[in-house]
């Protein structure tokens, strides 16, 4: 079997063409994206700004000016009035000499000045000496008075000077130009947060709500899919199976565009504005925390490498406990029966246990590589962090504002590789699901190379029908069907009898399209049906099976089966066609009455009797029953044969049955053996010839020697 090329294709790729499908949502969302993270990350920066230059700026150097010379300094420049005195603050002063630049200085004449804050006082030292000291409390005063303050220079001198204790008053008058700027910024901050919180939100319902879409365009994509596959894969394959990719797996697959999209790409946002705002504050610290990446890429990589095995493991039991869930269901009786409770409980236990014990091992890796090991670390880094540029070294390392906000920053940078740690695994178990969902995509569907992809509008066929040496075998070299060839013309009954196993069935299933012949051809009024796509051909037949299935929903909506051309009341005509209409009239519900999947609260011929309907309701030109009449007693099957005689009229009628009386009246009859045809004829040109039909229809009969016609049948074998 040549190889299908899209089984080629990395499953990363094949995700991002779904993802592709909404490009200008996703552009959009990211957009909005980058915006919530710069409005995030602004706040640590104005905090920073007000810190330095609004809080911390009044230790910078100051001038100190008579009353007098106060009075000359240019009235555009900003003071402080004190005690009689003016103060000017060295920024002030320098913003004032870089716009007058032509003019002379008008400050030289001022004394040098300090604001201190020592624990909670501020004190005002009028003549400081010229080098920067660290300055400590030598002798405390009350406020208003004069205090000693100790300063301690790089040589190790130490000097002693008086200084004005400022009372709370007084140093809010020291910070009177700075208070409306820091509420600003201070507003803007808030601000900020308010438009960042609803930036993400918008961000995250846009993400969010796309990987919804994507998940049901994949689901979409997926039923669509398998309605086309051949029937031959729903044999080989458990049910539970399919039910599992295409609900569990396709969860898992919504997790990863949501874990990517909404974590992922956030993360590698947030990380890549907190580094440019690291390398804005400080280059040497924000080279320092590049390590890190190839580190976390390290542990991640590591981690990956150990959880893949076992996230396959748990999503393979997790299929397979799906399948045994579903078939236990649905033969629950035989189950029971049978008395297999603690067999089915142990088969399904080792699969649990299994699941289990690989969800142990990979939450261990988890546990060791994730959370804790970025938290340790970031914890560390911070403590170091703050013991470098601590104490003394702070004052000449960097500014408290800048130390502020890059450990501000530092705390955001190990939030985003935490979340990343944390969707990893769910990230894991998204790529093996889509692995799961695109083998299953991968899987070839039932219509052949060469046949129209979509349906195409055919007009009703007269049902003229051609077996033409049609060889068919489910497995390669084991042909069930040898040399097959009849022909049935429009309106005539075809009936197809055998032992089981001799290929009733397998012509139907050729006829349907459900498999293709390995060899010859099959022909509907001259065209070959593997030219005609499988919706147009099976839109113009009808079947009946010896196991009829009824939907959840009413009796009139089994009928019908939302073909909207199909009236009220010819669902009740076709229903009294087939004698149906006395036991329906019957019911609390009538023809409302609810039925429940599979119908079991009606009987087995009931049943067969609403899928009698269904089929006639649908007026097809080709009728196929298989074993139809099976499961119908004696009575019914009579009223059955009187309503086949009406709607043969006009098509044409294959019959498949064990009970040969119900098709004495067909115009052609077929005897398989061993996949071949061994008789054919009318019902009286087969008694007469006394071959095999003759010998199964007095076996069935209750012939005088039943011993002697089974052995016959067998000398005929």
């Amino acid at each position: 079997m040549e190889e299908n090329p899209k089984a080629k294709t990395p499953v990363l790729r094949r995700l991002l063409r779904y993802t592709l499908l909404y490009k200008y949502r996703i552009t959009a969302a990211l957009l909005v994206l980058c915006l919530a993270v710069g409005a995030e990350l602004a706040g640590p920066y104005l905090m920073k700004t007000m810190i330095d230059r609004h809080i911390g700026s009044i230790a910078l150097p100051w001038k100190h000016f008579g009353a007098a010379a106060g009075a000359g300094l240019p009235a555009e420049v900003k003071r402080i009035e004190f005690e009689g005195d003016v103060y000017v603050r060295s920024d002030w002063m320098n913003a004032y000499l870089e716009s007058r630049s032509w003019e002379s200085n008008p400050f030289s004449e001022g004394a040098d000045a300090r604001v201190v804050q020592l624990g909670r006082g501020m004190y005002v030292l009028q003549t400081p000496p010229g080098e920067e000291l660290v300055w400590t409390l030598e002798r405390e005063a009350e406020a208003g008075g004069l205090a000693v303050l100790k300063g301690t220079a790089q040589n190790g001198s130490v000097q002693e000077l008086s200084a004005r204790k400022l009372t709370t008053g007084e140093s809010a008058r020291f910070y009177q130009h700075d208070i409306m700027p820091a509420f600003g910024l201070l507003g803007i901050y808030i601000a900020l947060l308010f438009t960042g919180s609803l930036l993400h939100f918008a961000q995250s319902y846009t993400l969010q709500s796309t990987a919804l879409r994507m998940i049901r365009r994949m689901r979409i994509d997926l039923m669509t899919h398998i309605q086309k596959m051949p029937v031959r894969y729903f044999d080989n394959t458990p049910i539970g199976q399919v039910v599992s990719r295409i609900a569990n797996d396709t969860e898992a697959v919504r997790d990863l565009f949501i874990s990517f999209m909404a974590t992922f790409v956030v993360s590698l946002i947030t990380l890549l504005g907190i580094y440019i705002a690291l390398f804005i504050l400080d280059v040497r610290l924000a080279l320092l925390t590049l390590l890190f990446l190839p580190l976390f890429a390290v542990v991640m990589t590591v981690h990956l490498k150990y959880t893949k095995k076992y996230v396959s493991v748990m999503r393979a039991r997790l299929s397979d406990m799906n399948a045994m869930i579903s078939e236990s269901i649905a033969v629950m009786p035989i189950i029971q029966a049978f008395r297999q409770e603690k067999n089915r409980m142990e088969e399904f236990d080792a699969l649990n246990q299994d699941r289990y014990i690989n969800n142990i091992r990979n939450m261990r890796v988890f546990s060791l590589s994730s959370r804790n090991f970025t938290g340790l670390v970031g914890a560390l880094f911070t403590a170091c962090i703050v013991w470098y540029f601590g104490g003394q070294s702070l004052q000449s390392a960097i500014s408290f504002g800048v130390f502020y906000a890059f450990i501000d920053y530092l705390g955001r940078f190990f939030q985003p590789i935490i979340g990343i740690f944390d969707q990893l695994m769910n990230a894991q178990r998204a790529i093996v699901s889509s692995e799961k969902v695109f083998q299953l995509l991968d899987e070839d569907t039932a219509e052949a190379a060469h046949a129209p992809s979509e349906p195409e509008e055919v007009k009703r066929p007269e049902g003229r029908v051609v077996f033409d040496k049609v060889t068919f075998g489910y497995k390669p070299g084991e042909p069930v069907l040898r040399n097959i060839s009849f022909e049935a013309s429009k309106g005539e009954t075809v009936a197809l009898v055998g032992h089981t196993g001799s290929g009733k069935s397998s012509i139907m299933n050729l006829l349907l399209g459900f498999y293709e012949p390995t060899d010859g051809h099959i022909r509907i009024d001259d065209r070959d049906i593997r030219e005609i796509s499988k919706q147009s051909l099976r839109k113009h037949m009808g079947i009946v099976l010896q196991d009829p299935f009824l939907f959840a929903g009413d009796i009139k909506f089994n009928v019908s089966l939302y073909n909207k051309n199909i009236t009220a009341e010819q669902v009740r005509q076709a229903l009294a066609d087939v004698g149906a209409a006395g036991f329906i009239e019957q019911l609390p519900g009538g023809y409302d009455e609810p039925v429940v999947e599979r119908g079991s609260t009606l009987s087995a011929g009931q049943r067969q009797l609403i899928s009698f309907a269904r089929a006639l309701a649908f007026d097809p030109a080709i009728l196929i029953l298989d074993e139809a009449t099976a499961s119908i007693d004696s009575e019914t099957e009579g009223l059955i044969q009187e309503a086949l005689r009406v709607v043969s009229q006009g098509r044409t009628t294959f019959i498949i049955a064990h009970r040969l009386s119900t098709i004495r009246e067909a115009d052609l009859i077929l005897v398989l053996h061993r996949g071949e045809i061994v008789e054919r004829g009318t019902h009286e040109e087969l008694m007469q010839r006394g071959g095999r039909y003759y010998h199964m229809y007095q076996l069935q009969a209750g012939g005088a020697d039943g011993t002697a016609t089974s052995a016959a049948i067998q000398a005929h074998g």
